[in-house]
């Protein structure tokens, strides 16, 4: 299974806005910190706020910030809610397939599916940010330390 980039972008801002909060954020800080696509990233911060993972402020003095706490976000939830098509091979999305009654390969890679979906809905945002890995981002992406947080 290979997720898309526009779940990968979503999964890399949550992450991001996890580590930067209290502190506001923009899309050019996330699309900079990743070295990826601001228009992009727009698309993708537009759902997450639809979906109310990201809250979004507009105007001077504005930006972005986790919409729930990082304990309440669930990556198996934002994957299934980022992924226009989990359907794994053709036969799961039209069902068409001239061995679809007999076929176990797709009952195998339905369990599959829900398997990943299941390990995934064990992790939240939080448990991607603690055990000091948190802090090993935080450098890696140049954010200031939590400490460091200033008004």
């Amino acid at each position: 299974m290979r997720l898309t980039r526009y779940t990968d972008y979503a999964l890399r801002t949550l992450i991001y806005l996890g580590l930067n909060e209290p502190r506001l954020s923009s899309i050019a800080d996330v699309a900079q910190a990743y070295g990826i696509s601001e228009s992009h990233l727009t698309k993708v911060v537009h759902q997450l706020g639809k979906l109310g993972l990201v809250h979004t402020m507009r105007g001077r003095g504005g930006g972005l910030r986790l919409g729930k706490q990082p304990e309440d976000i669930v990556i198996g939830a934002v994957v299934r809610q980022t992924e226009d098509d989990l359907a794994l091979v053709e036969c799961f999305a039209s069902g068409a397939c001239a061995i679809t009654a007999p076929c176990r390969l797709r009952k195998a890679l339905g369990e599959a599916l829900a398997a990943f979906l299941d390990v995934l809905d064990g992790y939240t945002l939080a448990d991607l940010l603690g055990d000091g890995a948190g802090a090993e981002i935080a450098r890696l992406l140049h954010l200031p330390p939590a400490t460091e947080i200033t008004s």
